[in-house]
């Protein structure tokens, strides 16, 4: 893989986001419907978090995935975005390299960083997204 090559090359352009007045309640639905594991939670149109399904996990020790007793949902009532994301997340631009990425993924064993650029959301980069093009340009 090219590690000079830019974000803005690989990263997931249709992110899915929500606001942080948002129920956990919603953020398990759009888990659960676009198959995601991260998603960028903004506060006046700005980054100001990231939830991932693992902090989701966390908090109902995995049955909520799992399709278990939806009991556990009654946890999700309890707390707000605020209280399970992690805030103030690290992000990168468009216009950082791909090894700058990977070294923050490396380095700070994070798996998505939010993609920013100006202030605003542009997109996530994954874990996933790495994986892909190493596969794509291992075929080249």
């Amino acid at each position: 893989m090219k590690l000079d090559r830019k974000v803005e090359e690989i990263m997931t352009k249709e992110v899915v986001s929500v606001e942080n007045h948002q129920t956990l309640a919603e953020i398990l639905i759009l888990f659960r419907k676009n198959k995601i594991r991260h998603i960028p939670v903004l506060g006046d149109k700005k980054v100001v978090g990231i939830i991932s399904r693992s902090d989701i996990n966390r908090l109902t020790f995995g049955a909520i995935f799992d399709n278990q007793d939806s009991s556990e949902e009654s946890i999700l009532e309890m707390l707000s975005i605020t209280q399970v994301m992690s805030a103030n997340p690290k992000v990168v631009s468009t216009k950082d390299s791909l090894q700058k990425v990977a070294q923050i993924f490396a380095e700070e064993e994070f798996h998505a960083l939010p993609v920013v650029e100006d202030g605003k959301l542009k997109g996530i980069i994954t874990t996933t997204d790495l994986i892909k093009q190493m596969l794509i340009d291992s075929k080249l």
